[in-house]
């Protein structure tokens, strides 16, 4: 949505603030916001949404340890999706008290209030005059400093007999997420992703057999320079698949850049030949995205070529299905709302388009599509909104999804400390206080999210083989693709490196708390850096002239390799690099293992990550590297888990005989 900025008349804010007694202050800003902000236009129309008390929100992690934590008799008795709307869902009188509201205000007809699948929030739009004078406030859209727009107000007021019944309206004075300036590639399309750094061959300039190398098979000597499936399985241990049950097949998240069957068959003939080149995928369309496009395609970025053949070459026979979402207009930045996961979280689960936990939203205004999508080539279908049944794997997912027994992974990122290049306005991504201009860490999203399993990057250097052990994945790519004549270069790449670090959100949950003190007791060099301990609403960041969060949630959990990956992209073989390479090798790891189990009877393995901080011993522990950015060399990889690579890379056999023989 475009956002036009007027001066409200003094009539307009007389009428907005004039209330009865019967109102109450429902939130107030406790801390003034140092922005330019302009009112907003009181034609602009606002999309509302109203959050909705929900029951027994407090009891979710307990819930979720419970079926998750390998030492509960409970482990492994997921719920339904049906049970877990029932727990959560508003009471009825809730959703009529605040519907009733909205009605008797004579703004809306009954069909003007979206209701959600779970009746956790109820969506409205209405010009920003009304907004003010129905909320008793002023909406403002605030700049930062670094260009993002974040539309808001310093308070609002609720009805006394609704005032209970809501947590909180947004945008209100809870922000909108950011509006991120767009990143364009070198086609000159808007692109919402993060294109993976790439090279043409050669591979590594000067390489040569590294010692031992000889003695292993030919497709084993050069993994140090050129990772492929069978690298990653000899690495891993990881055996050939036997069996392929339906209801195990891995998801695979995708918005806007689609994978090419070309690219795809092309992989498999080179480098797995064992899954049939026509090996595809079965595809998802939410909200009207589309796959696979042909390789030159400027959607083919190359990003969903390498998730599913990685994806593909160790899980086959099992079977890969891919969310594809948003239609085109949303998903290539046209429309500048930045929702992330929101939509494909709508489409798999119909409690998230209701859902907020850690300050983790489903749908929200100014952020998230809109559909029907009125724009030319939008998708004009409904908000598809719990239409499809989660597959056992998936990228990404919350508590809820948890206690339906799903894993939830996320890549933890690429850039060290920070974040993305241009995050929050800084070449590198750092964050920045008064005092310090771009040297505070930034912590990437979602990985602080306690519910989620955040999977750091690993690498073989040029002189080791898959019989030595790996190391944190940091490549200078700069230095390397000046090197090899390909690929980006300049500051940003001189510290391409797994990301990792402490949340200045989350706090470190029971599952991982003895492991996050047991690594701040250490004595390594990050401990010569100044902290902070961020508050509740993390307002206090950079504190002291700390440059991280002493006490945040830590990440990544577990780690797999991230460097050197042979795939071909528009027809051509190329060198991949990054967590993103990470993440799905484990993913595949965990639909093994979940196959594994159902063989013998047993249900999906679900929210890994207490049982892995239990049992860290089948891991492979990483302790060499580091994950240097803003100005510093970031943390040290150790033994014991570290927010470097966190627990470590899969150790299959061990993972396999751990997993079997829990309930």
């Amino acid at each position: 949505m475009l956002w036009y900025s007027a001066l409200a008349s003094a009539a307009l804010f007389a009428e907005a603030l004039s209330f009865s007694a019967s109102h109450v202050l429902h939130e107030k800003r406790s801390t003034a916001l140092h922005h330019e902000r302009q009112r907003v236009d009181g034609d602009a129309i606002i999309p509302i949404r109203i959050g909705l008390r929900q029951q027994n929100l407090h009891t979710g992690y307990d819930r979720l340890m419970d079926v998750s934590h390998p030492s509960s008799p409970n482990y492994g008795k997921h719920l339904s999706k049906e049970e877990v709307h029932s727990i959560f869902a508003p009471a009825d009188e809730t959703v009529e008290a605040v519907k009733n509201w909205l009605l008797e205000s004579g703004l809306f007809e009954e069909n003007d209030i979206i209701e959600y699948e779970n009746k956790g929030w109820l969506a409205v739009h209405m010009p920003a005059k009304d907004a003010e004078m129905l909320f008793g406030t002023e909406y403002y859209e605030h700049e930062t400093a670094d260009g993002e727009i974040r539309i808001g107000c310093d308070e609002y007021y609720l009805p006394t007999q609704v005032s209970s019944h809501v947590d909180f309206i947004k945008p209100g004075v809870k922000l909108s997420a950011p509006l991120k300036k767009r990143q364009f590639d070198k086609r000159g399309i808007t692109t919402p992703g993060k294109k993976k750094p790439h090279c043409e061959p050669p591979h590594y300039p000067g390489w040569t057999l590294p010692p031992g190398a000889g003695k292993l098979p030919p497709d084993l000597q050069n993994c140090g320079v050129n990772i492929t499936p069978t690298c990653i399985k000899a690495l891993y241990d990881i055996p050939t698949v036997l069996f392929g049950g339906p209801e195990n097949s891995m998801g695979v998240y995708e918005d806007y850049d689609a994978f090419s069957q070309e690219d795809l068959s092309l992989s498999l003939e080179h480098f797995a030949p064992w899954v049939p080149a026509d090996t595809a995928p079965k595809v998802l369309s939410v909200d009207g995205g589309t796959a696979p496009v042909a390789a030159g395609d400027p959607r083919n970025g190359g990003e969903s070529d390498i998730d599913i053949f990685l994806s593909l070459s160790i899980v086959y026979p099992q079977t890969v299905t891919v969310y594809q979402v948003d239609d085109l207009p949303n998903s290539s930045g046209e429309t500048n709302l930045t929702g992330f996961l929101n939509t494909w979280l709508d489409s798999v689960d119909g409690s998230y388009c209701d859902y907020t936990a850690f300050g983790i939203t489903g749908d929200s205004p100014g952020i998230d599509a809109t559909y029907p999508d009125p724009l030319p080539g939008g998708y004009k279908g409904k908000l598809e909104c719990g239409v499809y049944e989660l597959t056992q794997r998936q990228c990404n997912e919350l508590m809820k999804l948890g206690l339906q027994g799903h894993s939830i992974l996320a890549s933890s990122g690429d850039y060290g400390v920070a974040s993305f290049p241009g995050a929050n306005g800084n070449a590198n991504g750092c964050l920045s206080a008064a005092g310090l201009n771009g040297t505070i860490y930034n912590p990437d999203n979602p990985s602080g999210c306690p519910y989620i399993t955040s999977v750091g990057a690993t690498r073989l250097y040029p002189d080791q083989t898959v019989d030595d052990p790996e190391s944190a994945m940091q490549v200078n790519l700069t230095a390397f693709n000046i090197q090899t004549g390909s690929g980006p270069v300049g500051e940003p790449y001189d510290f391409f490196a797994t990301s990792g670090g402490f949340s200045n959100y989350f706090t470190p949950p029971s599952y991982q708390a003895k492991a996050v003190a047991a690594y701040l007791e250490l004595d390594l060099p990050f401990q010569s850096l100044p902290y902070y301990e961020a508050n509740a609403d993390a307002t206090n960041i950079g504190e002291n002239g700390g440059v991280y969060n002493r006490i945040g949630r830590g990440w990544p959990d577990v780690s797999a390799n991230g460097a050197f990956l042979l795939v071909y992209n528009n027809l051509t073989e190329l060198t991949f690099f990054g967590t993103s390479l990470s993440s799905p090798i484990f993913g595949s790891v965990i639909t093994l293992l979940n196959e594994e189990r159902s063989q013998v009877g047993k249900g999906p393995i679900g929210f890994i990550n207490p049982a892995l901080y239990e049992n860290p011993s089948v891991l492979n522990d990483i302790t060499n590297g580091s994950n240097p950015n803003c100005g510093t060399q970031g943390f040290q990889a150790s033994k014991g888990w570290d927010p470097v690579t966190g627990l470590g890379t899969p150790n299959y056999p061990k993972m396999l005989e751990y997993f079997l023989s829990l309930p």
